[in-house]
């Protein structure tokens, strides 16, 4: 029996809000899940322009009062040219927060997509780092278990690691060019983490882990890049 994953609703990704370039319009969600990063693009870009694309009709229906419109389809079969046309106007960014790691093929999947991206918009990746530390030990202790959630996620089907990201998803496709790569994480500071009075010390330290160690530290990798493509016709 196949397994159908739940609706994915969190609070948002604060690292990827953080890399939205201020001056964005109209933006295509994909993947947006239940719509949480659109809640707060709502506040930060006020009048923007939110459309959405999930594979689930449950999410769609979670995600709309924070779009303004959402699309059901398959990434992987059912980016037609009709299905683009649907969208609209082009974006200014395209937006796709831990959703490549789910497809077979998810350069075609960008590479489609990106039919709709104005010139001189922006592509807004975020995908998990296999080779974050937790993964690391797991694997180091001969245990290596899909979970419902996280960086070995069952319904994950790709995999990257802060450094080969931009080498797999950036730069093979000629006119889009890396701007700024950045991850979140922590260092394994064990039990110093319990010590109120090291909190400070803590913060300080993850992100000196993740300037010096990011491929080590980050549990994802976010990526903005600039799309000096070909004008849509």
């Amino acid at each position: 029996m196949k397994r159908i994953a739940a609706p994915y609703v969190n609070s948002g990704n604060p690292l990827v809000l953080s890399m939205v370039p201020p001056d964005v319009c109209r933006v295509l969600d994909i993947g947006c899940g239940g719509g949480d990063n659109a809640r707060h693009l709502r506040v930060t870009h006020p009048g923007i322009e939110l459309i959405g694309l999930t594979h689930s009709a449950e999410e769609a229906e979670i995600a709309a009062p924070h779009m303004d419109a959402v699309h059901v389809i398959d990434l992987e079969r059912g980016l037609t040219d009709e299905a683009l046309d649907e969208w609209g106007a082009p974006f200014d960014l395209l937006l796709l927060s831990h959703v490549l790691e789910h497809l077979v093929d998810p350069e075609t999947a960008l590479r489609r997509c990106l039919t709709r991206l104005k010139p001189d918009g922006h592509v807004l990746v975020a995908v998990p780092n296999v080779l974050e530390w937790r993964t690391r030990m797991q694997l180091m202790r001969g245990h290596f278990v899909y979970a419902d959630h996280g960086i070995l996620d069952r319904t994950h089907m790709r995999f990257f690691t802060y450094d080969t990201a931009p080498t797999e998803l950036i730069a093979p496709i000629a006119g889009l060019t890396l701007v700024e790569r950045r991850g979140r994480g922590s260092m394994p500071l064990g039990p110093l983490r319990r010590l109120g009075v090291a909190r400070s010390l803590c913060t300080a330290l993850d992100r000196a882990g993740l300037r010096r160690w990011p491929n080590f530290c980050a549990r994802e990798t976010v990526m903005l890049a600039h799309w000096k493509g070909q004008p849509i016709i």
